[in-house]
């Protein structure tokens, strides 16, 4: 498929044409496909730069959230509505931002992770379930760009061309296979979930972290990934375009004393002016200032249960259950045709086997929704893991 059916919209930049848009959409019938773009690995943050909607009676409409930053009267117009995403959680926190929020959802990739499929990217489902070729070749481009060309827009429309028809032909497998109650309670799941919370100390996330060991190096690479998120949230530009995380390492490595040392160091080469290389040995240096209760400590506070690896050594008789609680999912994941982490998140099993209640289906049944665990896992998955908390250690 080349061409939307109806051709590429004029794309939405002003508050006339968005209400008409919205009148449009909200006498529509059906359900509506939903698609955001953002511009990851350009831009600050996760924002969309380009929402596109279809609705029978509507068409297609693309609107740019750059002109119009407000599109809460359209989530409101679309309450009630059931909306079509593919891969949901990842456009829902930037539709948030801009005033969209569903209400009731149909997630294509999630229903075709529980029909069994191999492949659930938007294409290659496009392509198995309905036979269409979709031009998939714009995925990663600067969607902050404006004008945006005409060859992206298409590609846009075409993402939610045939959404809907996908979400029909998908709900139909679900019900022959007697997973659509499953589908239902997961969409409902995705829908109730609060945004979630902001990650407690992110810098603790660079890339080659794993090198950094010394109390002293980590608190420069606090220092210098604090520096660089500042410089990038003022710029409105990706923060690995302002520097590197394999630079900020390099730096924690070697704690340079100066500048003259920091610019030997890779990523601080040649191209860096001498006002940004001094801005960057200020970071260094203020981590080589702090004291040493002022430096952070080696790793966060572990909530749950320490990595599986060490079980078999901390406590035997977990690790026995955890082998014979992942041999039964997984058999069980098997037999029903979908991956183990849909039919039950590893993060649980591993929390229940570490801590485990008394092995009888009503406690377990409690842990289970504890965890926020859905009713239909909670029902299949229950008789599994309280058999493996019987098992004994060798």
């Amino acid at each position: 498929m080349l061409e939307p059916r109806e051709g590429i919209p004029p794309v939405i930049a002003d508050e006339a044409a968005l209400a008409e848009v919205i009148a449009a959409f909200a006498a529509g019938s059906g359900p509506v496909a939903v698609d955001a773009e953002r511009a990851s690995g350009y831009r600050y943050g996760q924002r969309a730069y380009l929402v596109q909607l279809r609705r029978q009676g509507a068409g297609t409409a693309l609107i740019d959230p750059v002109a119009c930053p407000d599109l809460s009267a359209l989530g409101e117009a679309l309450s009630g509505v059931e909306w079509v995403l593919h891969a949901a959680t990842q456009d829902l926190p930037c539709l948030r931002e801009i005033g969209m929020v569903p209400t009731r959802l149909f997630d294509t990739e999630l229903a075709g992770r529980l029909s069994g499929f191999p492949r659930v990217g938007l294409g290659a489902m496009v392509e198995s379930v309905l036979g269409f070729v979709l031009e998939k070749g714009h995925s990663a481009v600067d969607w902050s760009t404006r004008p945006l060309p005409e060859p992206w827009l298409r590609y846009a429309a075409l993402d939610v061309e045939l959404l809907v028809d996908l979400r029909d032909a998908l709900e139909k497998e679900l019900d022959r296979q007697g997973k659509l109650e499953w589908a239902r309670q997961e969409f409902d799941a995705i829908v109730a979930a609060p945004p979630p919370e902001p990650r407690k100390d992110p810098w603790r996330r660079t890339s080659g972290m794993h090198k950094v060991r010394r109390r002293r190096q980590l608190a420069v690479v606090r220092e210098l990934w604090q520096t660089r998120d500042r410089i990038a949230q003022r710029r409105d530009i990706s923060p690995g375009k302002v520097l590197s995380d394999a630079a900020i390492v390099e730096a924690a490595l070697a704690l340079p004393g100066t500048v003259h040392a920091l610019s030997a160091l890779n990523g601080f080469g040649h191209r860096m002016g001498r006002r940004q290389l001094e801005q960057w040995q200020a970071a260094v240096d203020r981590a080589r200032a702090l004291s040493e209760a002022q430096l952070p400590q080696p790793g966060q506070p572990v909530t749950g249960p320490p990595p599986p690896r060490a079980w078999a050594d901390k406590d035997p008789a977990a690790a026995a259950r955890l082998s014979a609680a992942r041999a039964g999912v997984s058999a069980l994941a098997e037999e029903l045709g979908l991956p183990q982490e849909n039919l039950i998140a590893p993060d649980t099993v591993r929390r229940v086997c570490w801590e485990p209640p008394s092995a009888d289906v009503e406690a377990v049944v409690g842990v289970l929704r504890g965890y926020g665990a859905r009713e239909w896992q909670v029902e299949l998955v229950t008789p599994v893991l309280v058999a493996a908390l019987s098992a004994k250690a060798p």
